[in-house]
């Protein structure tokens, strides 16, 4: 279980609670945790662990579940032969701005060590040892973060800013009826969501597909009923910049420095995919499939597919040729979103297509 204090099972039977029940939840808050896994793991055979990340808790109202609220917002390491948590690291203790913690953990090797790397929604990129969920480097791969100033390496801990928190609709001098507002950056859809980066073993460097957005947000009084959103919030989303809200970015995950960028004027919501050519391949909402040098960031080649694309392009060989496709058809959860942000995207056209390229030999 991803909510401390709840039991697990192997093979049917009981086997024991996770972490200790609410040494990190108050009261009966851990019944209603949240913390879900959405989206797929990773296996290492390397380590014999399975990387899963987790969701935000609920509900969003921090003030009314004080305490790290473990293991939400984090990413657990799974021991596959027992079903029991080997080691987590948590991104976002008492997680106040709706950054699920889900996102992919890639593994890799560096310095003769097997690592791990997650951009994560709130903003930060973490390399974590994958054998032991030590903290080794973070660095923000977006900007203007607000809701911490640093990571501490050492302790693994965020450096909260307390004023960037959503105000408690239960403080003293207010209406009991809206907590104060402050702007928040990244938005609850993330510096990066749930769109795959990749990485390269050949240059050593990820390529992240990420988003510049804020919002405003407020706590709202809450309490949970089955079936119903459970938020005790309310937000409006913005974009950052004029000229783009998405951009790609390579990044070295030793140095944290980013190599380039290739901004993009809707929010990129598809993966990205690079090959040992040193090409480096991502879709775009406004429909074009882009082929750039993963050396430099230069733009090689484009092809509008009539759609936006939120798929991650894939590669694979037959009859001694290399292809590439991907999945046009734009949805998701960006056109949901009004204000500044739609302005971006509802122009876009709706389709639902699969395209098939050959790439050229030398």
């Amino acid at each position: 279980p991803t909510v401390e204090g709840h039991m697990g099972y192997l093979n049917g039977k009981e086997n024991g609670i996770s972490g200790t029940t609410n040494a990190t939840w108050p009261g009966e808050t851990w019944k209603t945790g949240g913390a879900a896994t959405w989206l797929g793991g990773t296996y290492d055979a390397k380590t014999g662990l399975a990387y899963f990340g987790t969701g935000n808790p609920g509900p969003w109202n921090s003030h009314v579940r004080k305490g790290d609220n473990l293991y939400s917002a984090s990413t657990v390491a799974i021991d596959v032969k027992t079903g029991k948590i080997a080691w987590h690291y948590q991104g976002t203790p008492n997680d106040a701005w709706d950054f699920d913690g889900v996102n992919e953990f890639v593994t890799f090797d560096m310095d003769g060590k097997r690592m791990g790397a997650k951009a994560d929604r709130n903003g930060f990129f973490y390399v974590i040892d994958a054998a032991s969920g030590k903290l080794e480097n973070a660095f923000p791969f977006v900007k203007g973060i607000t809701w911490a100033k640093s990571i501490d390496i050492a302790s693994g801990k965020p450096n909260f800013d307390p004023a960037n928190r959503p105000g408690d609709p239960a403080a003293a001098g207010g209406d009991g009826k809206k907590g104060s507002a402050v702007f928040a950056s990244p938005g609850f859809l993330g510096g990066k969501n749930q769109m795959p980066m990749a990485y390269s073993p050949k240059s050593k460097m990820f390529f992240v597909p990420t988003n510049e957005w804020g919002m405003d947000i407020w706590n709202e009084p809450i309490s949970y009923k089955k079936g119903g959103a459970y938020l005790g919030a309310g937000f409006t989303i913005k974009p950052l910049f004029e000229d783009h809200i998405g951009s790609l970015r390579a990044y070295d995950p030793k140095t944290g420095k980013m190599a380039w960028e290739v901004k993009n004027n809707a929010p990129l919501w598809g993966g990205v995919l690079t090959t040992g050519g040193d090409l480096v391949f991502w879709g775009t909402p406004e429909g074009f499939l882009k082929a750039a040098d993963a050396k430099t960031g230069k733009v090689l080649w484009q092809f509008q597919t009539g759609s936006g694309i939120v798929a991650p392009p894939i590669t694979w060989t037959q009859d001694g040729e290399q292809y590439v496709s991907v999945v046009s058809g734009w949805g998701g959860a960006v056109p949901l979103w009004g204000g500044e942000v739609a302005k971006k995207v509802n122009f876009l056209e709706q389709g639902g297509s699969v395209w098939t390229f050959k790439l050229a030999g030398k």
